[in-house]
């Protein structure tokens, strides 16, 4: 068994949501004269890839700590591939994850949205299309995830609501205006008649009670396992009272496929970070943002 890993580098440049305490890095020794080197941390859980736990929205919940290795964390996992199929500010639906993978109940869902490609560790690198332009479901998508049983969700952009259904759309008046255009053109009415406020941070607020909970901002070799499936597993903190974590994210693959998956790799360019990503994701997602415009 080979791990391929779906989590992007932290460091002090990787932005935090946005309000977010970013990440702070103190050295309190040094080699000389201390003898080795030690580190203070500051940083906020919503940080880098990271898992929001139910207690971040949902007072009952259960904390990080609480959550199982085996039962939850781990598990049989739908990779679904949507960067031919929503552009900036636009809906994804659960039709256009079953008609591109196998979803089976109980799953694990990760949605490669290609947004990741806006990351900062990419060459693309825009924090503001990562953040607040990706796209994002409606309540028909959490309805599903609920039939369906869904585990967990993890998405590789920075929230796994559509950021216009969020606080952001306050926070950024010009490109809440650009996305009401394209609502407009493109759903046949305004933003604000789509994101009514009874459907407001709809995957935080409407599912963690129902104890599906998601990670964001995952990246790494992600573009290697499109539309497939696999084994993958999120590894937060043992964090007593912990409301979310920052954590690794990894896919399980056998010997043969881990072969096969490294050649695809190197016929791939890579970021300096040693992160293999396909030019062809962001072609598409230009495409189909144009297409609207």
């Amino acid at each position: 068994m080979r791990l391929i890993d779906l989590t992007i580098p932290l460091g002090i440049a990787t932005p935090p949501w946005p309000t977010y305490e970013p990440l702070q890095v103190k050295y309190f020794k040094r080699l000389a004269p201390n003898g080795a080197n030690g580190q203070l941390l500051t940083h906020s859980n919503h940080l880098g890839t990271h898992l929001d736990g139910e207690i971040h929205f949902y007072t009952p919940g259960k904390d990080i700590a609480s959550l199982d290795l085996n039962q939850f964390l781990m598990g049989p996992a739908a990779i679904v591939d949507l960067s031919d199929a929503t552009g900036d500010y636009q809906i994804y639906t659960p039709e256009m994850i079953e008609e591109r993978v196998e979803v089976q109940e109980g799953d694990i869902l990760i949605i490669h949205t290609g947004y990741h490609h806006f990351g900062w560790d990419m060459p693309t690198a825009d924090e503001i299309r990562y953040m607040v332009q990706h796209p994002g479901p409606d309540r028909e998508f959490a309805v599903w995830a609920k039939e369906k049983r869904i585990r967990w969700i993890g998405v590789d952009c920075g929230s796994a609501d559509h950021p216009m259904n969020t606080i952001i759309r306050d926070w950024m008046p010009r490109q809440a205006a650009e996305a009401d255009q394209l609502f407009r053109r493109m759903y046949d009415q305004p933003l604000a008649e789509r994101f009514t406020p009874d459907k407001y941070q709809l995957m935080h607020i409407e599912m963690f009670p129902h104890s599906i909970i998601h990670a964001e901002c995952l990246g790494g070799d992600i573009d290697l396992l499109c539309n497939r499936r696999a084994t993958v597993g999120f590894f937060p903190w043992r964090f007593v009272d912990g409301e979310s974590s920052i954590g690794r994210c990894v896919a399980f693959v056998d010997e043969a496929e881990y072969e096969e998956l490294m050649a695809r790799k190197a016929a791939l360019p890579q970021t300096r970070f040693g992160d293999a990503y396909d030019p062809a994701h962001v072609e598409r997602i230009n495409r189909l943002s144009a297409k609207v415009i």
